[in-house]
């Protein structure tokens, strides 16, 4: 649902339909009206949005790991621990 993911994005309601806009006009994600509720729609990825996606976490993953190299794997997992403490703070 868009308030949903308007809340995921900690945006505005109205700010998730440019968006949305732009994912389907790049056929990333489709909009379909869902049953129950007329006036609401789910929000999914495209197969090619299912795609690009796959292709982002392997680009981010590789870029952690190009990043954190320096570090053995207690050092990484305290770095991760702390920078989830600071963030959820």
């Amino acid at each position: 649902m868009q308030a949903d993911l308007a809340r995921a994005l900690a945006i505005e309601p109205p700010q998730v339909v440019p968006l949305l806009n732009k994912l389907e006009e790049r056929a990333l994600a489709v909009r379909i009206r869902c049953k129950p509720d007329k006036r609401s729609y789910g929000i999914f990825l495209s197969k090619t949005g299912e795609a690009l996606l796959k292709e982002l976490r392997q680009i981010a993953s590789d870029s952690d790991r190009d990043a954190t190299a320096a570090l053995d794997d207690s050092e990484r997992a305290e770095l991760l621990r702390l920078l989830k403490k600071v963030y959820q703070d």
